[in-house]
């Protein structure tokens, strides 16, 4: 039993010493083998901790030699630091020296420099922002060079480089009062490009195929329009495109040289159709309320002109005719001679109430579309301001850009409220001038038909 127990204990230490060595890689298969086994693995072990101690101890001696290269190295880069200071501090005299008698001897070259300068840096902005760079591109790539000699210490401009500074400041200004015609690539608003005639007018426009292009300074590109001018002005332009001699009348912009402001405005603003647009539904309501007063006006003059017409016409006749109110009215009275004075006044006026009604007609209608336009035009003003100044509560009011178109678009339902109730208000006075004549003529004859009958009696 003993026996067994003190067996299974040299197995499991052996066991223990084979996995951590890493000489053991068979099994054993007597205790004879396990114990040459361990004795093998215990060697080895004891062979790599010498080889690692010897490792060790010949790192440590190359860390120490290395420690003493390294201040070595510190006191030697010390030294060629203070000798680098020493001759810092000698050239930096030297230096401030030679500026100094560099300085003596420009004298007036240096102002004549400085005007250069700023005469080169202002040429530079006006070459970029220039419609002429359009026809002759990278005009101003010497400037950025110029400009760079003239503020170094250690160059200088030739003479070639200023004259040529000179002049190009006198083709701008040449090319400025011309009219000339080149090839150039123009970009089209669907994206599309083509190498097209283009006509510059001086520094203020350019124009190609009768329509109005851009420049972008950024890119050098020539674009079309997407909004164009008036048709006149289009017009005028493919005449001067047409033309190769002479005078024509176009219309240009003042403001091109320093971006076209004016005539970006002008094509960006909304024409008539847009305006009416902007007033939304109830702009809309408007128009048509507005529609039906004019088509309701020009209907009841065209009656009561043919009315009118009629009884002038039976005025004039010697009898009767029942095709007009003053003929129906006379009729009664025919029909009623021998009544006394007092019922022939009633059946009188009760045929001039039957008639009136009819002249009136349309009347208090055209009264109440010219009252209820301008109520119309205000409640769409209002709903308009309400939703601008939504939008300012949540976007904010900083684009006045907006804020004014929003505001611009509101007021014009009131535009069209009164631009519907004036000549609503014009319309029912002529008409109501009509109708007043025929009933102001029926209560007239009457009356006169009533003061005959009684001077008989």
């Amino acid at each position: 039993m003993k026996l067994t127990f003190a067996k299974k204990l040299l197995a499991f230490t052996a066991a223990g010493l084979i996995a951590s060595s890493a000489v053991a890689q068979d099994k054993a298969t007597s205790l004879d083998q396990l114990l040459q086994m361990v004795k093998d693995s215990k060697v080895s072990e004891s062979a790599d901790h010498r080889k690692r101690e010897a490792e060790f101890k010949r790192q440590k001696a190359n860390q120490r030699q290395l420690l003493d290269q390294a201040k070595n190295t510190k006191v030697a880069e010390e030294a060629r630091s203070e000798k680098l200071e020493k001759t810092y501090e000698e050239q930096e005299v030297l230096v401030s020296a030679k500026r100094a008698q560099l300085q003596e001897r420009l004298g007036s070259l240096q102002e004549l420099f400085g005007h250069l300068t700023s005469t080169a840096g202002d040429l530079r902005t006006n070459i970029d922002n220039s419609i002429v760079s359009a026809q002759y591109p990278n005009r101003g790539d010497f400037l950025d060079e110029l400009i760079d000699k003239m503020n170094s210490n250690t160059k200088l401009p030739n003479i070639e480089e200023i004259e040529r500074l000179w002049y190009e400041l006198q083709r701008e200004t040449i090319e400025g009062g011309k009219v000339v015609k080149f090839n150039g690539v123009v970009a089209k608003p669907d994206g599309e490009q083509s190498t097209q005639e283009v006509v510059r007018i001086g520094t203020w426009n350019l124009v190609s195929d009768g329509k109005y292009l851009t420049y972008s300074a950024d890119s050098g590109n020539m674009s079309e329009l997407t909004r164009q001018p008036a048709g006149e002005f289009l017009s005028a332009m493919s005449e001067l495109q047409a033309a190769s001699s002479g005078f024509v009348k176009v219309g240009i912009d003042p403001t091109g040289p320093s971006g076209g402001s004016f005539l970006a405005a002008l094509i960006n603003s909304p024409d008539l159709v847009e305006r009416w647009h902007q007033g939304g539904t109830v702009g809309y309501i408007i128009t048509g309320v507005g529609v039906f007063a004019m088509l309701l006006g020009l209907f009841r003059m065209i009656v009561l002109s043919a009315v009118s017409a009629k009884v002038s016409a039976q005025l004039r006749a010697t009898s009767p005719n029942t095709n007009n109110p003053l003929g129906r009215v006379l009729k009664v009275a025919d029909d009623n001679k021998g009544l006394d004075g007092e019922s022939l006044e009633l059946k009188l006026e009760e045929a001039v109430l039957k008639e009136k009604p009819s002249i009136e007609s349309g009347l208090n209608l055209l009264k109440i579309i010219s009252a209820v336009a301008p109520l119309l035009g205000l409640l769409g003003t209002v709903t308009g301001m309400i939703v601008t100044f939504q939008a300012i509560t949540i976007f904010g009011a900083g684009d006045p850009k907006a804020m004014a178109g929003g505001i611009s678009g509101a007021l014009v339902t009131t535009v069209l409220g009164l631009v519907v109730a004036i000549p609503t208000v014009l319309m029912h006075t002529l008409v109501n001038g009509r109708a007043k004549r025929v009933l102001h003529i029926l209560d007239e004859q009457s009356a006169g038909i009533i003061a005959e009958n009684a001077e008989r009696k």
